[in-house]
């Protein structure tokens, strides 16, 4: 359980994903934050990174491992394809 309340996530997770973003950008990809809720990160991959093969490895060895780091070991983060930001509530 993380001991934090998605408001109180919110800037370390912003801070953490900052620290990410330019080894996205160096491949062409990029990433937005869409929301928190329950501890979980809701992000959409940009550029290069909608559909790539390897986007899975960038998601859970990149940007989960180092909001992971940071913040708390029980971070979770959801990729969220373009059109279904309405999942969010589902899985949250």
């Amino acid at each position: 359980m993380i001991p934090f309340s998605d408001e109180e996530l919110r800037p370390a997770v912003e801070r953490a994903l900052e620290k990410v973003k330019p080894m996205l950008a160096l491949d062409g990809g990029g990433l937005t934050l869409l929301d928190i809720k329950n501890g979980k990160v809701f992000i959409q991959l940009q550029g290069a990174c909608t559909g790539c093969a390897s986007s899975g490895q960038t998601l859970k060895y990149g940007i989960e491992r180092q909001l992971r780091i940071d913040i708390h070991p029980e971070i979770e983060v959801i990729n969220i394809l373009p059109g279904l930001e309405h999942t969010i509530e589902k899985l949250g």
